[in-house]
């Protein structure tokens, strides 16, 4: 097949859409994709982009047509400035730089901003080209939910904007079975919605790679690690009241990988709480190095604040972690919480509590080794059994492939299993 994916974020950012194309690359299907400069995290353009643009115009031998926008910068402003310069810009450059290209299929990738639905629309016009489209954020609930819109006549306004373009979707896929309820609000009864969850890149299914050197060693200590996103959605305020809490216990440590918008805050909270000592920023690393810094760590935690829209969310990175092995620690209430007790792959407690969040990480360090290999044993065969990385994206390739040939099947027949 000849694909066009239609991604805000790509390589070198790391997002699991460069996973999905390096695999749809090795089985064989032709990939274009359409996306910006890469500035995220940092919410500035990447310094090596900048310096050898030629270097990042080809990934896994397939082109990628890149168009300007301004980078997302720190404040709210800036970050709707990029939401919008992508969305024009991917619409009218992504126009005239594909003219004369036919396609497929379009594949939409939206982890956060449904805007990336605007070029893809008018490119599913313009190619005639069947358009499916992986949320992975629910707008405007997401927005709501974390405070960056809080009129209610806008986000009437941005659920108008979602109806338009759910609608001029071939096939709607759902990261959750309970986001299906939801997109359907918006899609109609026609809309066609699958379920259709992440996976966790093959790497992280590693257990002979050496230990991060960036961590120090620290004999009798266990760590909760956090990796990833270090954003309002994660509630760092509860997790470092917990770390408050037990900052006593000199043998707990909280190793925290990753970058975003509140790390400054967060970095300012270590130091206003003295818990230097128990709580180690360790910063952004490639997706490639994570498996290196989970063998320091004896429990993974995972976190989304206490927010209707939350609760119907499964995080991305609950499937990287299910595959490494490793006892979960979760504070997360609705579907990510049920997979990770339905087989015991580790502790839950309720979003937004801490207290509880305290006794969770006590109860693990209180375990014993042989207790908690079987919770990462548990954890991996569920991984296997539900999110099997070329499961999954086999049966994504069909759902494109009958698409392509205008036989899409009737979507819904999913949403019960």
């Amino acid at each position: 097949m000849r694909l066009l994916v239609v991604t805000q974020y790509f390589w070198p950012e790391n997002f699991r859409i460069n996973d999905l194309v390096a695999e749809l690359v090795r089985r064989g299907h032709e990939v274009t994709i359409l996306t910006g400069r890469p500035n995220y995290p940092q919410g500035k353009v990447f310094p090596q982009y900048i310096e050898n643009l030629a270097a990042f115009s080809r990934f896994e031998g397939q082109e990628v047509i890149r168009v300007p926008m301004v980078p997302r910068g720190t404040g709210g402003i800036r970050l709707m400035l990029n939401y919008f310069t992508f969305a024009v810009n991917a619409t009218v450059l992504g126009l005239w730089k594909l003219r004369g290209r036919q396609f497929d299929a379009v594949f939409a990738y939206e982890p956060s901003p449904i805007t990336v639905g605007l070029p893809a629309a008018a490119l599913r016009a313009v190619k005639r080209a069947p358009m499916a489209f992986w949320v992975l954020d629910l707008w405007p609930e997401t927005l709501e939910a974390i405070g960056v819109v809080r009129s209610p006549a806008l986000l009437r306004m941005v659920g108008k904007l979602v109806t338009f373009i759910y609608r001029r979707c071939d096939l709607i896929l759902a990261q959750s079975k309970s986001f299906i309820p939801q997109i359907r609000r918006y899609a109609g009864s026609d809309g066609r919605i699958e379920y259709f969850p992440s996976w966790a890149e093959s790497l992280f299914d590693a257990s002979d790679v050496a230990s991060a050197a960036e961590v120090a060693e620290q004999p009798d200590s266990f760590n909760v690690m956090f990796a990833g996103n270090i954003g309002d959605a994660q509630d760092f305020p509860a997790i470092l009241a917990a770390a408050e809490r037990l900052k006593e216990h000199r043998h707990i440590r909280w190793l925290i990988v990753g970058d975003g918008r509140m790390f400054g805050w967060v970095t300012e909270e270590i130091e206003r709480r003295s818990l230097q000592d128990t709580v180690v920023l360790l910063g952004r690393y490639p997706v490639e190095r994570m498996p290196s810094f989970f063998r320091h760590a004896h429990a993974l935690l995972v976190s989304l604040k206490d927010e209707p829209i939350f609760a119907m969310t499964i995080p991305g990175k609950l499937q990287s972690y299910l595959v490494a092995g490793i006892p979960i620690v979760a504070m997360l209430n609705g579907e990510g919480a049920e997979i990770v007790q339905s087989v015991g792959a580790g502790l839950t407690c309720a979003s937004g509590d801490h207290e509880a969040l305290v006794a969770r990480v006590l109860e693990l360090s209180r375990m014993t080794d042989a207790e908690r290999a079987q919770m990462g044993r548990d954890a991996q065969a569920l991984s296997m059994r539900e999110f099997d990385r070329d499961t999954l994206i086999g049966r994504l390739e069909n759902w494109l492939k009958t698409m392509s040939y205008g036989k899409c099947p009737p979507c819904g027949s999913q949403e019960a299993k």
